[in-house]
């Protein structure tokens, strides 16, 4: 069997570096050789460190409790010990693209779930079924780093997973103008019901930068490579309300959408349901089979049923008709800490891998 690569977790203490540690354990790929944090938990076994705040409901990897946390700061002794670094630090956004731009430096490919570089022009932010021709800037990046193997790529907000997909299965009919509501599981704070009490039978109406997420970062999703930047789409027009509901995992849409060529209801579900991307193709570890699943129940999907669906990678999507407004309304959903977070971050780095930008130091 190839020998795994080592995979190195900056922000390894967190809710998302927890997940992943999680999706990586047994991993065909990858193996997590080291782990970083603030310079507050640098020094401690893995277990101690998280001690009273492992936050997922399976236990710590025996083969992690005891690697020791190393300060994410000391950026050259951390990326000697790796072949490519997953970053979910939880820092200013100035800070988290300068220490991201140390690690791309030493040579080190970054796949970053934070937010700092999602509009780098440079810098792909991508959603493996949807825009892979997208690491194609990475090449313009490594020369402005001054490096030939280092570099940053980005996952997008966890939200708009769970309606992105659909629209991008029907650009083909030219989606003009769309409205979205999401709502949005208190894990995509980093939080669960036990630090959060206060969101027990109560909706919280806002979610600071959410919404501006919600109406760009799709543009940037389908704009294109033009000398060595990715300049964003023009269209649709997007608008957007974001919400904060008493659920632990899963992210659910609303959306009314209209075409410049209105499709047929069946034309709609027949794209949903033969669309593939290139992780399909590739048949890379962490992609769905299935990638968007369509539930002709009035009362689906659900958050609680069906947030897991294709272990978490899976879209789902439901009650497509006719709107009086716009041309269609659909719901979407899609789990945000696994499809919208850590599991969406694994996938980018399989791409990266099966497309040769990770590879052996």
């Amino acid at each position: 069997m190839t020998q795994k690569l080592r995979a190195g977790i900056v922000g390894g203490t967190g809710m998302v570096g927890q997940r992943f540690i999680e999706l990586l354990d047994q991993h065909p790929w990858f193996q997590v050789t080291a782990i970083a944090a603030s310079a507050g938990s640098a020094g401690k076994a893995y277990e101690q460190a998280v001690q009273g705040r492992w936050k997922l409901s399976t236990p710590i990897p025996e083969e992690i409790k005891s690697i020791v946390v190393q300060d994410a700061s000391k950026v050259d002794a951390f990326a000697a010990e790796v072949d490519f670094i997953f970053c979910a630090v939880d820092m200013k956004k100035d800070e988290v693209k300068a220490l991201e731009e140390a690690y791309a430096k030493t040579g080190t490919p970054v796949v970053s779930n934070n937010s700092a570089h999602r509009w780098t022009p440079d810098v792909p932010m991508v959603i493996p079924e949807i825009n892979p021709e997208h690491l194609e800037v990475i090449a313009a990046q490594r020369e402005r780093l001054g490096t030939s193997t280092g570099f940053i790529a980005v996952k997008p907000n966890c939200s708009i997973q769970s309606y992105v997909p659909m629209l991008n299965a029907l650009r083909e009919f030219k989606p003009t103008t769309v409205v979205a509501s999401t709502y949005q599981a208190i894990s995509g704070a980093g939080k669960n019901f036990t630090d959060w009490p206060e969101m027990l039978d109560n909706v919280i109406p806002y979610i600071g930068g959410e919404e501006e997420k919600s109406e760009q970062e799709p543009l940037r999703i389908w704009g294109s490579v033009e000398n060595g930047e990715i300049v964003k789409a023009s269209e649709p027009l997007i608008t957007t309300q974001c919400i904060r509901v008493p659920v632990t995992d899963g992210h659910l849409a609303t959306v009314f959408v209209s075409f410049e060529q209105k499709p047929t209801k069946e034309e709609i579900l027949d794209r949903w349901q033969q669309y593939t991307g290139r992780p399909q193709k590739l048949e890379l570890p962490s992609a769905p089979k299935q990638f968007i699943t369509y539930f002709e129940e009035e009362n689906r999907p659900q958050t609680n049923l069906d947030r897991d669906i294709e272990h978490g990678m899976g879209i789902s999507a439901g009650r497509l008709r006719e709107d009086s407004l716009y041309d269609y309304k659909f719901v979407g959903l899609s789990h945000n800490t696994l499809r919208g977070a850590a599991g969406g971050a694994v996938l980018i780095a399989e791409l990266l891998k099966a497309e040769g930008y990770i590879q052996p130091k």
